[in-house]
Formats: structure tokens, sequence, C-alpha cells
């Protein structure tokens, strides 16, 4: 009965209470104190931000930092200012719409295209899982000493778990992630203040566009796809899409200005957590330790460097950021499907889809943090399309009214979409053995 009742107190609105609804109705319609609750607004940003801290922004920037130091620094700034541009289009395409992207996309495509398009944001769904879900498991194995195979178990329970809180409606999911992505960020704040900094060094990283090399290349790309995540750009229409229920378009106006606001502070700390991680990286392992590529070694190397408190924090934001990733990806995977599709499955089949491939690395001994990079190469690789699904969808009026992108938010997501697709082109083209000028050997 209790559940029948909870149940009756969540409208469409993306879940949200009905106390929680009539707040922002207070605020949409402008009544005395209503704009002091604009966190009633807050959720959809932060929960796609922990998209930007997933276990593969770990393998990608400690690869990045214990190489290059600071060199490619840039690449994660560059990587962090495209996804928030995209994640506002995202979130401004369901709240105008009431609409999620994958929806666009079976409203719009031949069923033939769409079905291929469907495809490869599945294959990147399982590439986003694989990465969370080894990400977790390998942060409770290190910390409790168990085999890879039984942090993954512990790692399939937990989440499924947390999942179950959707039932209680999504704010209190959304809590329980903002939580995690708060420790997170206080975990590598206190990273920064005992790894030594060679500040100047990373200023000069920040804005000194280099590719130094052909292996460069592939962890910038990597950087890119860990960071601009594919279903993050699907799910964040899909928060957005009920919330607040806009009666006209001076409602409409209104969330989209709170969502552009949550966004840029919810992907700035995102983006500042990914900075610190390649500077912890390149101040602790580039100097003496650059051939660094795993989880598991830069944790038993960070401990004798830099103290048991670095080890310590290090694993405290890996495994709260392989839990809270793993929640969101299995959300957002569900969200493609249906939106793709049409079709409902529930939650547990859905999670145990989405595990499957982390599981088969594991047993077919493939090494976990490579897998983690690899995945974000796929992840880049299947980004065009939801970005270029952003960039057609916001640009009709036919679709979005007198919200369609103007000219220099169309010229800003027409080039990070060409940039991202150039990049593309260039790693296969590496892949393939053909040689690309102006990158070394």
């Amino acid at each position: 009965m209790a559940g029948e009742f909870a149940a009756a107190d969540r409208e469409a609105g993306g879940g949200l209470s009905r106390s929680t609804q009539a707040g922002i109705r207070a605020v949409l319609d402008g009544r005395p104190g209503g704009r002091a609750r604009f966190l009633l607004f807050a959720g959809p940003a932060v929960t796609a931000s922990i998209a930007y801290m997933d276990p593969g922004n770990f393998a990608t920037n400690i690869q990045a930092g214990a190489r290059y130091g600071y060199r490619l620094l840039w690449v994660v700034l560059a990587a962090n200012l495209t996804a928030m541009l995209f994640q506002a289009l995202s979130a401004r395409l369901g709240i105008v719409t009431g609409r999620n992207l994958a929806e666009h996309f079976r409203d719009a495509l031949p069923r033939r295209w769409r079905f291929a398009a469907w495809g490869i944001s599945e294959v990147a769904a399982m590439a986003t899982d694989l990465a969370e879900f080894l990400g977790g498991a390998i942060g409770l194995s290190l910390l409790a000493g168990i085999p890879l195979m039984a942090g993954m178990a512990i790692t399939a329970v937990v989440t499924y778990a947390i999942l179950l809180l959707e039932n209680r409606g999504f704010r209190p999911l959304e809590i329980a992630i903002g939580a995690m992505v708060g420790t997170i960020g206080l975990c590598y704040a206190a990273e920064l203040l005992i790894a030594p900094v060679a500040w100047g060094a990373v200023a000069s990283g920040l804005v000194t566009p280099a590719i130094p090399d052909a292996e460069a290349l592939t962890i910038a790309v990597g950087i890119i796809g860990a960071t601009v995540m594919p279903h993050a750009l699907f799910l964040h229409s899909g928060l957005t899409q009920g919330r607040g229920a806009p009666r006209d378009e001076a409602d409409r106006r209104l969330l989209v200005r709170f969502s552009d606001r949550e966004v840029v502070v919810a992907l700035a700390l995102a983006g500042l957590v990914n900075i610190a991680m390649v500077i912890m990286a390149a101040s602790a392992f580039h100097p003496g330790h650059s051939g660094i590529a795993e989880i598991g070694e830069a944790y038993r190397t960070l401990t004798p460097l830099l103290g048991p408190a670095a080890g310590a924090a290090f694993l405290v934001s890996l495994i709260a950021s392989g839990l809270s990733s793993s929640v969101v990806g299995t959300l957002a995977g569900q969200m493609v499907m249906q939106g793709f599709t049409g079709w409902h499955i529930p939650l547990l089949v859905r999670r145990l889809v989405t595990m499957a491939p982390a599981f088969a690395v594991v047993a077919a001994g493939v090494d976990p943090t490579r897998a983690l990079v690899l995945s974000q190469v796929v992840l880049s690789l299947a980004l065009p399309v939801p970005m270029i699904g952003l960039v057609v969808f916001t640009g009709r009026r036919s679709v979005m009214g007198p919200f369609a992108n103007g000219p220099w938010t169309r010229a800003a997501a027409l080039a990070g979409a060409a940039v991202v697709l150039a990049l593309n082109v260039v790693l296969l083209a590496q892949a393939l053995g053909v040689p690309v000028p102006g990158l070394g050997e």
C-alpha cells in the first residue's frame, strides 16, 4: 500500500514528488520566495556529470599524465568545453520538446537507419558499462585484497541496490549520485594538496595545443571518448524531458536558463576533477615512472611515492566513480533502447546484459586497464551519432521553435562535431597503418 501511495505521489516530471513539482511550479510562476529554491531544478546535469568522471577517465588520464606530463591538459580542457555545449543542447532538447534524443531519432529516421543508429548506440552503452563496471571492481579488489571477479560480483550487487532507489522517485537516486560526485571531487582536491605540482607547467599545458607522437593521439582520442560521452548525451535529454511540466514558452525559457547554469557548474567541476587526475599522474609518475599504464600499478606506485593518504583517496574516488557511473550507464542504456525501439525491459535484465561484456573480458584474461582505454576509443567512434543528432534536431525550428540554435551556437556545435569526426578519421587511419602527416612514430 505504501508503494502505491508513493507511486501516486510521483507525477510526470522525471519521477519527482508532488511537493518538488509544486516547488518548481512556484518558481515558474514567480511566486514570492520561489526563486530562492533554485536547487529544485538541480539534478539532471549532476547526474550526467558522473559520466565525465568515470573509471575510463582514470585510465586515460593516468596514461596521459604519466607518459606526457602536463602536455595533454589542453585536450582535457577542450573536451570539457565541448561537453558543456552538447550537454546543454541535450538538456534543452528534452525541456523544449518533451522528448528525448533517442525518441527524436526514432521519429526522424527510416527503419533501417534507425536500427543502425541504435546498434551503434548499444555498442557504446556496452563499452561504457565495461569501463564503469571494471573500474568499480578494480577499486574494490585493491581495497579489500580480493580477486577481481569477486570485486565485480560485489559491484553488481551494490549498483543494482542503488538503482532500486528509483522506485522511490528520481530525487533519492540523484542525491545518492550527487554524494558520490562530491566524494570524487573531495578526493582529488586532497590529491592536489599532497602531490608536488608544477603549476607553471600546468598553465602552459592547458593553453598550448600539442600532440607529441602517434601514441599521444590515441590517448587524446581516448580522453575525448572518456569526456564527451555518447550515453550522457542521450541521458540528459531524458532527465529533462518531463521535468517541471512547462506550460508555455516563458516556462520553457526559464527552465532552459536554470538548466544552462547547472550544466556550467556541474561540468566545470567534472572538468576540474579530470584536470586534477592528469596533474596528479604527471606530478607523481612522469618524472620517474612514465611507463605506468594500469590503475592497479598506479595505486601501488602512488602509495610509496606520496603516502598512504594519497593511495586511499585514489581508491575511494575510483570506487565511488565505478559504482555511480555504472548506475548512470544502466539508466542511459535503458533510455536508449526504449527511445529507439519503444521496447521496455526490466532494469535487472538491462543490468545483466550490459555487464556481461565486463565478465567476459575478465574471464578471457584481458588486461582490465587496457580494456578500459580501448573502451574509450570505442566511445569516441560512436560519439558522432548523438553529436550529429543534437546538431540537427536542436537546429530545426520545426522541432525547437524559437529555441532553435542561433548562428553562433550552430557554428560552435558544428565545429565540435567536426573536430571529433576528424580525430576519429585520423585514429582509424593510424589503426590501419596509414601514415598520418605531422605525427611522429
